[in-house]
């Protein structure tokens, strides 16, 4: 029998950014029923690097990743576990004397949102790190950027706004969502939920959930190669990715060293798999980047589905077509930093109507589709960057 349920915000998606947005409305007494296809946080949310870095966003994020930094400080009162989350330390590498050049001018156009990003020479990088490869020019190391356990902290969201009373239904798979003139009505198997206001937070799933309300985009799916090693002797305390993308890494209390670069293979929008091609690649790559992993055994290999905008800006804020509705996706690359700032954006919008935030660059309709049949150029294009969160 179906089971019919009327609350007041229904949200598709339990990842960081669902859980977040539940667990901010939960906290304004506002009732919400999240509807999770897997598990809550299992999936992009909770299978990705683990990167908090606010270095290397764009200007338009900016603000977000600034509010996200003083919820992430919050996180034991949020969520009730730290998720090993450390302040490591962010360290960017240039390949090339081009390359410091782009990190000079990226920490003058990013001067006044509390960054503080220190310019390393050859020079200094040896001094300070030495167990780095030969083959970099420099760095820029933002002090109080760090990284997380992604199987920690993405879950524990769902269950924070659990215990403050919201529904959270996993295992229930949308599989319909439309709007009848006065509420959203969302079907998962024999769940019908009727709300006033719908949050499409699904991710990699999400652009078909804005193609059902008339707001097609251009959302792909890409999949982040990544592997972690043995426990080895720590030699690394700070997180570090490279100018122009290619490879990133960190290494745990335990010793594991967490690294990612290249991309998984897929024949299945729902799901991926390490490609053996890159395999070979992202281990070459580390060993270079950090000659102490040669000898080093890996012990897993892995990658995920996750959403990914042409202008690796996510897609926030009200619908262009259906009053009550919001999208929160195509965060990838960001989502695991931003995504509790962006849940406190949606929990805003739904209250008060209004971000505290600026979400302008992020709006959908940048995605409009022009009258011959193409999607418009987005307005708001930033520096383009492989690296993952």
């Amino acid at each position: 029998m179906m089971q019919r349920i009327d609350t007041e915000v229904a949200i598709i998606g339990g990842g960081i950014v669902g859980g977040s947005a539940a667990l901010f409305l939960r906290r304004l007494g506002v009732p919400v029923v999240l509807l999770e296809a897997a598990l809550c946080g299992a999936r992009a949310s909770g299978v990705n690097y683990g990167g908090v870095r606010r270095q290397g966003r764009g200007l338009e994020q900016m603000p977000l990743t600034r509010r996200a930094h003083e919820l992430w400080d919050q996180l034991p009162s949020l969520i009730g576990i730290d998720g090993e989350y450390v302040r490591s330390g962010h360290l960017k590498l240039a390949a090339s004397e081009a390359d410091m050049a782009l990190l000079e001018a990226y920490r003058e156009r990013t001067r006044g949102f509390g960054m503080h990003l220190e310019m390393l020479d050859r020079r200094a990088l040896a001094q300070r790190f030495g167990w780095l490869g030969q083959d970099v020019a420099g760095g820029s190391f933002c002090p109080e950027d760090g990284h997380a356990n992604p199987r920690l902290v993405s879950p524990a969201f769902g269950r924070a706004a659990r215990a403050l009373g919201a529904d959270v239904r996993e295992g229930a798979r949308v599989t319909s969502a439309e709007h009848d003139g006065s509420h959203f009505i969302v079907r998962a198997g024999d769940i019908e939920v009727r709300s006033r206001f719908l949050l499409n937070c699904a991710g990699a799933w999400a652009g078909r959930f804005a193609e059902s309300f008339g707001e097609p985009v251009p959302e792909t799916s890409i999949h982040p190669l990544m592997m972690v090693t043995e426990p080895l002797p720590v030699f690394m305390s700070v997180s570090l990715g490279i100018q122009g993308g290619g490879i990133y890494a960190r290494q745990v209390a335990r010793g594991n060293c967490v690294i990612g670069g290249g991309r998984g293979v897929s024949s299945d929008p729902d799901f991926a798999r390490p490609g053996r091609a890159g395999l070979g690649t992202l281990m070459a790559n580390a060993t270079k980047l950090l000659p102490v992993l040669r000898g080093a055994q890996v012990i897993r290999f892995w990658t995920g589905v996750e959403g990914n905008m042409p202008d690796h800006n996510p897609v926030l804020g009200p619908s262009s077509t259906v009053p009550g509705l919001f999208h929160a996706f195509g965060l990838s690359g960001a989502g695991f930093q931003i995504g509790p700032a962006v849940g406190e954006v949606l929990s805003e919008l739904v209250v008060r109507g209004q971000s505290s935030i600026p979400i302008d660059a992020f709006r959908i309709e940048r995605y409009a589709v022009a009258a011959h049949g193409a999607a418009a150029r987005p307005e708001s294009v930033r520096e383009q960057t492989l690296e993952s969160p």
